[in-house]
């Protein structure tokens, strides 16, 4: 079994450290990817649900703060995903209120941190997300303002970090490592969910789902396409990075001249719950399958990469 840090396996699920404020709840659950029958780990960075009592207290709105900040209900859809394909799964279970775990560690709004920041901070150009109320911590919302009623405690902040993120992004990185040692390539799959986006310049209709590979930093361009080509065999709307190009998460682990490539993919709430996109609605099945089969395409194109390495190695030898 490969070692996840201060992780724990529990049941064949690979486990992290508790929520801080909410003991016995793990930050994150993960299966066990040791063995893995096809060369993708599905994460979900933004569906926890499990909320502290301090932090909803904390929050002005919480009702409204969890509808906007989470991809709601989206771990729902990738577990069906995961558990059709065999793809490994690793789900956060820490609200995106707490943390942000598609942010740098240190892309922080240090106005709403008593205690300040570290001299050795980046300076505000470099915190973009930060700037916009989407950082580490999200601040504010559009519409909705500021989200907290008092400042975050830096002790508070050291403790989220050290708790949800930093084990987090050990489990996705040695993931992949295992998962590439086994099949010599290895993509992770980044899932997200989005409100729905308005019409096309030119007023051709909205895409239900938006794949981003940061411009082709972060994944084989062969792997795009065969997305691409299996969205538009199964007559889905698809866009490519735009509005949603890919964030740190593919920053940070895609390593595509290693064989290491990663891709984000949002989709549009209203294709799996509800009309008030509360909850798992009729489509949540159908979305599943349909998703299912985007990953066995890709599966098959990753493992292509993963055989194609082996020979150019041997070749070189």
């Amino acid at each position: 079994m490969t070692s996840f840090g201060d992780s724990q396996r529990t049941g064949g699920e690979t486990l992290a450290p508790n929520i801080p404020g909410l003991p016995g709840v793990h930050t994150f659950r993960m299966n066990d990817c040791a063995v893995s029958p096809i060369p993708i780990l599905i994460s979900v960075p933004h569906a926890g649900r499990a909320y502290p009592p301090a932090i909803t207290a904390r929050l002005r709105d919480p009702e409204g703060a969890a509808l906007r900040l989470e991809d709601r209900y989206v771990d729902r859809l990738a577990q069906a995903v995961a558990a059709a394909s065999g793809a490994a799964l690793l789900i956060a279970q820490a609200p995106r209120a707490m943390l942000d775990l598609n942010r740098a560690a240190d892309d922080v709004d240090w106005e709403m941190v008593a205690g300040g920041e570290t001299r050795d901070a980046p300076s505000p150009a470099a915190r973009p997300r930060a700037r916009s109320g989407l950082g580490l911590v999200p601040r504010r919302l559009p519409g909705m303002g500021e989200l907290w009623n008092a400042r975050l405690d830096r002790a508070e902040l050291d403790a989220r970090i050290a708790a949800i993120h930093g084990p987090w992004h050990t489990a996705v990185g040695d993931a992949l490592s295992a998962i590439h040692a086994r099949w010599g390539s290895a993509l992770l799959l980044d899932f997200h969910s989005m409100p729905p986006l308005g019409t096309r310049p030119g007023g051709g209709p909205a895409a239900h789902y938006v794949i981003g590979d940061r411009f082709g930093a972060a994944c084989d361009g062969g792997l795009v396409g065969a997305a691409f080509a299996w969205l538009a065999e199964t007559g889905q709307r698809a866009a490519h990075n735009r509005p949603y190009a890919g964030g740190y998460t593919l920053d940070r682990h895609a390593a595509p001249r290693r064989g290491i490539h990663a891709l984000q993919l949002e989709v549009d709430r209203r294709c799996y719950l509800d009309a008030e996109m509360r909850e798992p609605g009729a489509g949540l099945e159908p979305t599943a399958v349909m998703l299912t089969g985007l990953v066995q395409r890709l599966a098959a194109e990753v493992a292509l990469l993963g055989s194609m390495r082996a020979n150019w190695a041997e070749a070189a030898e």
